[in-house]
């Protein structure tokens, strides 16, 4: 099986959850804290990984002793690391979720938010056949660049913050792109008909993440709704849109259908809002198949 190879973020997250959002100047204890490695790149390579599709990362990490600890993290997901250390510390991120799993985030973008176009070149994607990134720097354009005459498919996380000047920033990876990933804060950024415009700008297809309706695949005209299960806990949503991409593109690799794939893609996704945290969450395919069989019952 050749590898799906993840680009961009890492980080350190920690979640607190608290009763409700603090006003300014107040105090709110937390009545729980969760921290581990998190990043939209790094959640989305785990989230394969426990889906048991064959990953690799790349990615800038700082020298502080989380960015020490990141390269054994990800290997012990098996997963095949490029990272390149640079002077400074990882990613910082700060979750604040009240009790039915509503969130904030507060980010310290550090020195591993995305790589600079020179450490591109310790990226091999030779063995590999699909490449997938939220792009938030000057590199990206290398990057998809180098998908392109490697021949290989890829994928976009269009986070909100990687097109703060408009979604035509990002034209030259959305033309061509296979999959991109849109969640609903994002879409009201892009404006009137986002699937569309995606489309018009060349996107062969877009899975549309609704929260606690599901998603969307758009495809060729056709749109394929997957609503979530039901019955299952929301005590956190953070990093859930990553393992949804994750697994879809897991789904993928093994030549699943699209369809099925957003299926399984969705039940991950909600089953990782049953746990704090986002990367702690992710179920593995043993834990995805158990559910599935429980469901079928």
């Amino acid at each position: 099986m050749e590898d799906i190879v993840f680009v961009g973020d890492m980080s350190w997250d920690e979640t607190f959850t608290v009763s409700h959002f603090p006003d300014p100047d107040e105090k709110v204890p937390a009545s729980d804290l969760t921290d581990g490695f998190g990043g939209v790149a790094a959640n989305s390579a785990v989230a394969a990984a426990r889906a048991e599709a064959s990953v690799a990362f790349m990615g800038r990490v700082g020298r502080d002793e989380m960015s020490r600890q990141a390269n054994k993290h990800m290997r012990d997901h098996d997963i095949r690391t490029m990272l390149v250390p640079a002077e400074g510390m990882l990613c910082r991120v700060v979750s604040i979720v009240e009790p039915h799993g509503e969130k904030r985030l507060v980010l310290y973008p550090g020195v591993s938010i995305y790589p600079e176009p020179e450490d591109l070149s310790n990226l091999t994607l030779e063995g590999s056949f699909h490449l997938h990134t939220a792009i938030y720097g000057p590199a990206g354009r290398l990057l998809i660049d180098m998908a392109k005459k490697a021949g290989l498919s890829w994928s976009l996380d269009l986070e909100p913050a990687t097109f703060p000047e408009g979604i035509e920033q990002l034209e030259y990876a959305i033309d061509g792109a296979s999959v991109l990933f849109v969640n609903d804060r994002a879409a009201a950024l892009i404006g009137e008909a986002p699937v569309a415009r995606l489309e018009a700008m060349g996107a062969h297809s877009v899975v549309r993440t609704r929260g606690p309706l599901g998603a969307e695949y758009h495809a060729a005209g056709t749109v394929t709704h997957i609503p979530a299960p039901e019955g299952l806990p929301v005590l956190d949503t953070t990093g859930a849109g990553d393992c949804l991409a994750g697994w879809f593109l897991a789904g993928l690799s093994r030549g699943v259908c699209p369809a099925v794939a957003l299926e399984d893609a969705v039940l991950a996704a909600t089953l990782s809002c049953g746990a704090k945290g986002a990367q702690t969450a992710y179920p593995t395919l043993k834990q995805l198949n158990h559910e599935k069989e429980k469901r079928a019952k």
